[in-house]
């Protein structure tokens, strides 16, 4: 028989799949456990119970899919927006009174109409904050903007590009969806017109949409067929010919050759000639105004005549505009629409809005003009100007989400790419490019950024991992940061990151698992310390938000209920409400009904007043605690489990492993504990203790474990445990 000790020093590696039972051999083996049950890693190493969960409102059966974000105006004015069914719904977090306030639900936008959101794709929708102005994005629905119009009012408003002063050209992107040779031929230049294809391209939801005609706008108003519909001419058909110089005159010739490419004209045609310069001795009044198709010399060439002879052969007139409605193949429509679907992803890069990813255009991002938020009209390519990049990378890789970090990061279905910016250089029109980086894919679920770098759930919704540029590999990489905690990966739905969670300096990462279980992440990579954990609940944990240093969570309590709650101090219940006992009564209405059972503690949370079936008083849902005065905290207790991987050593002639053998105490290092169990048998302990707490176990085990937990709701906190083994 030989005894020895084995030291379980720290848990800063977290909760560790079952696969690594047998790697004994690990630096991580006796630094985690196999359960880490409602425990959070601090950064010294410690295993500590989660703060419980205040009780906020209740949202009532608005469905499991609700969808948590933060609005940040400013350090003193910040908001918690909730997005559900056709319904968006705002908080004030009040830091003067220490109070969460309703502002209030908007179910419509400005313009009257009901909102576009529905719940089954909540955990689809992507936002993006600048200033007052929260812009939420889906493919499903031109994006729409939460605007902060004071303290504590919202309205919802339609996005809108800009247009130009006279209201004739919309700022926006355009893109040919037709196959390449497909005409389109209005009947008119102003007015109402007819527009007619050379093959069948049109549907019925074309109705609303605007097709740009070189550079003139048409609002189509009716469906004939697939190749005809009718529509309104914004201005007027103008088509300015972007060759430079394109008029040719010829000395002594009242003959002018205009070079413009697929013109598409026949002879006799009337067409309107504009800002043409004098060229070749003939001046404006002789080249402008109504004229007639002459002369077809090629595909990209025809002529007219001029009302004056010229006096040199000259190229020039580098303006021109040519009002006509020829057919023509240089046509486009409007990317955003109910036909080609709205952005996916959206966020602030470089002060330049960008869009990302539709129906029709899945891999495409486009880039506002710098400041210029509502212009995403390209220009002449200046640096400040919008742009407009396809992320070609031999397959179609749908946009999900974009992150601004030192690069623009972009994630798709298929694979994660980047925009990267040079040598500090702004991206223009002329430098911009998209790089595919690493092939995982992303699933539905918001990246976010922690301890430097960007996490993000694969594809699949089994691993979690870190997207960081490294300089050794001069690119990208996406490491797994999940792999020793795979189990606790299920579908992630919403992350959050909180820097100074809990009290402490560390950054963590709150992931609300499909299976209703929180994912908890803690992350120091100077450290090289990647810890989980997880978090259960009475119900399901939904969707989950930081707003600086506080988290808060909705929860699906199984009552038929959603209710927000925030992590809050070190009080051990979740859903908990506070007030004041009057007249030996607690009123606890705000959440609790007669008949349910809560736990009942005291202010600072150190003791614990028992389990109590709530009552009527007067009507009133309440607790009675006649031995009982002052104010204190009554919700549902919930419990916490440690349980180390199977104690293990070596010893002279190899490990142990396999070998029946018998923990005969554990010694634990304790810290404002009041109450603990070990191995399910109750430990004696004074009001929050603090120190070393030896218990002695009985039993032999192939694979003995030490199983540490609590279901009172009291204060715990595990520095570690040295346990003595008899072999």
């Amino acid at each position: 028989m030989q005894k020895i000790r084995v030291p379980q020093n720290s848990f800063q590696f977290g909760e560790v799949s079952g696969s690594l039972r047998m790697r004994t051999d690990t630096a991580v083996y006796n630094s985690s456990a196999s359960s880490l049950e409602n425990m959070i890693v601090t950064s010294e190493g410690s295993a500590k119970k989660r703060y419980g969960l205040k009780f906020i409102t209740a949202l009532g059966s608005v469905g499991t899919n609700t969808a948590l974000f933060e609005f940040s105006f400013s350090n003193d004015e910040e908001y918690l927006v909730s997005v559900t069914n056709a319904a968006i719904r705002v908080w004030y977090l009040d830091k003067v009174n220490n109070l969460v306030t309703d502002t209030g639900t908007v179910t419509t936008d400005t313009d009257g109409n009901a909102l576009p959101f529905d719940s089954q794709y909540t955990n689809e929708y992507t936002f993006a904050q600048y200033g007052d102005v929260m812009f939420i994005c889906h493919p499903l629905f031109m994006p729409r903007m939460l605007i902060r119009t004071g303290l504590t009012s919202f309205e919802v408003t339609p996005f809108t590009f800009d247009q130009r002063l006279d209201g004739h050209v919309t700022y926006q992107p355009y893109y040919s969806f037709q196959p390449h040779g497909i005409t389109l031929d209005p009947s008119a230049t102003t007015g109402s017109v007819t527009l007619t294809t050379s093959a069948d391209y049109f549907t019925a939801a074309h109705v609303g949409t605007i097709i740009r005609y070189h550079s003139s706008e048409i609002l189509i108003t009716g469906y004939t067929s697939a190749t005809v519909v009718s529509g309104t001419v914004s201005d007027e058909l103008k088509i300015r010919l972007s060759i430079l110089n394109p008029l040719r005159t010829t000395s002594g010739s009242t003959t002018v050759e205009v070079t413009q490419f697929s013109h598409g004209y026949a002879g006799g045609e009337a067409v309107t000639i504009e800002d043409a310069a004098a060229t070749g001795g003939i001046n404006t009044g002789n080249l402008n105004g109504s004229r007639t198709v002459l002369g077809i010399i090629d595909e990209n060439t025809w002529s007219y005549t001029a009302g004056g002879t010229a006096s040199s052969s000259e190229d020039g007139g580098g303006f021109v505009k040519v009002v006509s409605h020829a057919a023509t193949i240089d046509w486009s429509e409007q990317s955003y629409s109910a036909v080609r679907g709205y952005p996916a992803a959206v966020v602030f890069h470089e002060n330049r809005l960008c869009f990302g990813g539709t129906l029709s255009q899945p891999d495409t991002i486009w880039m506002s003009q710098i400041g210029g938020f509502f212009n995403f009209d390209l220009g002449q390519a200046q640096d400040s100007e919008a742009i407009n990049l396809v992320a070609a990378t031999g397959h179609v890789n749908e946009i999900r989400y974009m992150i601004s970090n030192r690069d623009l990061q972009i994630f798709g279905a298929s694979g994660e790419l980047y925009v990267p910016t040079y040598l500090n250089q702004a991206i223009t029109p002329t430098n911009a490019q998209i790089r595919l980086q690493t092939p995982f894919g992303c699933a539905f679920s918001q990246p976010v950024s922690i301890d430097g770098a960007t996490i993000f759930v694969q594809k699949g919704g089994k691993s979690v991992r870190e997207y960081l540029y490294t300089d050794t590999e001069d690119a990208y990489t996406a490491t797994s940061v999940s792999t020793i905690a795979s189990h606790l990966i299920t579908d992630p739905k919403f992350m959050a990151v909180s820097h100074g969670a809990f009290d402490t300096g560390e950054s963590y990462a709150f992931l609300s698992n499909g299976n209703g279980d929180l994912a908890l992440f803690n992350s120091n990579r100077t450290e090289r310390r990647a810890a989980w954990t997880h978090l259960t609940t009475t119900g399901d944990f939904h969707a989950v938000c930081s707003v600086d240093s506080r988290v808060f969570a909705l929860i699906d309590n199984g009552s038929g209920s959603m209710v927000l709650c925030e992590f809050d101090a070190d009080i051990g219940l979740d859903q908990y409400v506070t007030g004041t006992i009057a007249a030996s009564y607690l009123n606890v209405s705000s959440n609790y009904s007669v008949g349910d059972v809560v736990n009942v503690i005291s202010q600072d949370g150190k003791s614990h007043y028992g389990q109590h079936t709530v009552v009527s008083n007067g009507g009133t849902a309440s607790v009675y605690l006649p031995s009982n005065t002052g104010i204190v905290h009554a919700g549902i207790s919930f419990g916490v489990v440690i349980e180390s991987n199977p104690i293990d050593a070596s010893i002279q002639g190899g490990p142990i492993t396999g070998n029946i053998r018998a923990v005969s105490s554990v010694v634990m290092d304790l810290k404002d504990t009041s109450s603990v169990k070990v191995n399910e048998r109750s430990i004696s302990l004074p009001s929050t203790f603090s120190g070393k707490k030896e218990y002695r176990l009985l039993g032999h085990s192939r694979d003995p474990v030490v199983t540490i937990s609590q279901n009172d709701p009291l204060p715990l906190q595990v520095n570690g445990f040295v346990s003595e083994v008899i072999i």
